[in-house]
């Protein structure tokens, strides 16, 4: 799946909810370690979701602190390393548009 189909629909679940595409960028660029630009580029060159990860420039070594469900699945228990940053960015999206402060989701 391409990345600006993901990305598109991470914005607009924070959107829906009274949050930013700012604040989602800085989500991804915590997490994976890419800049706005970077992010943009990854949108616009047809980059696939999956590439987006695997080619994140430093994956957050605090990702290990998300934990909790997502759809269903507890994060703690997915072994692909893939997988699991691909459901950890779900779940920093899900709690941005449930309200919880930047800095808490950014797990300092």
């Amino acid at each position: 799946m391409p990345f600006a189909k993901v990305y598109s629909l991470l914005v607009a679940k924070a959107v829906r909810k009274n949050r930013t595409q700012s604040e989602v960028d800085g989500i991804i660029t915590w997490l994976t370690g890419y800049n706005s630009c970077q992010i943009e580029q990854a949108k616009h060159n047809g980059t696939t979701y999956g590439e987006f990860f695997q080619n994140a420039p430093m994956i957050n070594p605090n990702s290990v602190l998300i934990k909790g469900s997502i759809c269903g699945v507890k994060l703690e228990e997915i072994e692909d390393p893939l997988m699991r940053n691909i459901r950890c960015l779900d779940k920093l999206v899900d709690e941005l548009a449930k309200g919880k402060s930047v800095e808490k989701i950014k797990r300092r």
